[in-house]
């Protein structure tokens, strides 16, 4: 969606990756169009996101009205009659409204140049039309950002946005900590985990933000895992952004604080280990679906594989050594909670497949 992306990223990791000049992930096209990327404060990202939606869509409203009152002119060119209403038709349909506000602009400004200065209603309308041009297009608002951010101290926002109904996309980092000041525990971490704030193991478990999404009714959720799936991955990305409302997509994300045996050069294949063993589940839940509204991407956990894989990070088998009795029911509640969990995601598939 680059050509036509905007994104508002909560400071944080995300924003060291994904504003530098020197590393930034993002680029231009053959035309130099790209995403237009801009870093809020972290206590109010979602409400910034929404901000920048709701400035383009006020555009959009009034170029929509111009648009119906240049069609309505007699004397308005068929071509750009025709045109304008394949663009209103398309307006809130991302690949389609593509092409037809190109051609849109395209028959306008072919018939604006030949009358060169032309006086007459639709002309003047036409070049009204064409000073923000750039906003005929449907434009995919994404909001960025990490756990702390999404599940703790931005939360208030989070949940107003995806309240709001709007056609905004959110996309959390969920690291399960604080990665960016320093490793303090956050309502994304789990259950044994060690952090700052929970130097003894974590006793609660992880909040549940992807169910607290859903229970709108009419927000898109989705909780992925590239290293795991890059197919659902993309597919969830995908829903996402063509579903007209509001869109919330959690992506689990080793880092640093994460302390994985071999370094971060192994993080994808860490993703593959925690959906397979039941830590991370994989699920999509979209509102407008006919049928299968709610899908679980995951297979049945690899129980024997779970311990395993909480002693291969350091947040957790560090806990071993330092408190080891408290580690081991530490780490069976949070195995238990996990199995759980995915029983729990199976009855709500039940639950929607019903519907």
């Amino acid at each position: 969606f680059g050509d036509r992306m905007y994104i508002s990223n909560a400071t944080g990791c995300s924003s060291i990756w994904g504003g530098p000049a020197a590393t930034s992930p993002y680029c231009t096209d053959k035309n130099g169009h790209g995403p237009a990327w801009a870093n809020s404060l972290f206590e109010d990202n979602a409400e910034h996101g929404l901000g920048m939606y709701l400035g383009q869509e006020a555009t959009r409203n009034r170029l929509a009205d111009l648009t119906r009152q240049l069609i309505a002119v007699e004397y308005t060119d068929e071509a750009i009659k025709a045109a304008g209403q394949k663009w209103l038709d398309t307006m809130e349909d991302g690949a389609a409204n593509k092409s037809a506000s190109a051609e849109f602009i395209a028959s306008m400004e072919s018939v604006v140049s030949a009358r060169g200065d032309c006086d007459c209603d639709a002309c003047k309308l036409a070049r009204e039309i064409l000073k923000d041009k750039e906003y005929l297009e449907k434009k995919s608002v994404w909001i960025f950002g990490g756990d702390g951010w999404a599940y703790d101290i931005g939360f208030g926002g989070v949940d107003h946005v995806l309240a709001s109904g709007k056609d905004v996309n959110v996309f959390v980092f969920d690291t399960e900590v604080y990665s960016n000041t320093g490793g303090q525990a956050s309502k994304s971490s789990n259950i044994g985990q060690v952090a700052q704030f929970a130097a003894a193991g974590k006793e609660t478990k992880k909040k549940s933000l992807a169910e607290i999404a859903m229970s709108y009714g009419y927000v898109y959720v989705a909780q992925v895992a590239m290293g795991a799936n890059p197919a659902q991955t993309l597919k969830a990305i995908q829903e996402a952004e063509a579903y007209h409302g509001p869109s919330l997509i959690i992506g689990y994300a080793p880092c640093e604080m994460h302390s994985i045996k071999g370094g971060m050069t192994n993080c994808q294949a860490e993703m593959k280990k925690a959906v397979e063993c039941g830590y991370w589940n994989l699920f999509r839940f979209n509102p407008a679906a006919e049928t299968d509204k709610f899908i679980v991407d995951s297979k049945e956990p690899k129980e024997e594989g779970y311990r395993a894989f909480l002693m291969n990070e350091a947040r957790y088998s560090r806990l071993t050594r330092e408190f080891p009795d408290r580690a081991e029911t530490l780490f069976k509640r949070n195995e238990e909670v996990a199995m759980d969990r995915y029983q729990h995601l199976l009855k709500l598939k039940a639950m929607y497949d019903e519907k």
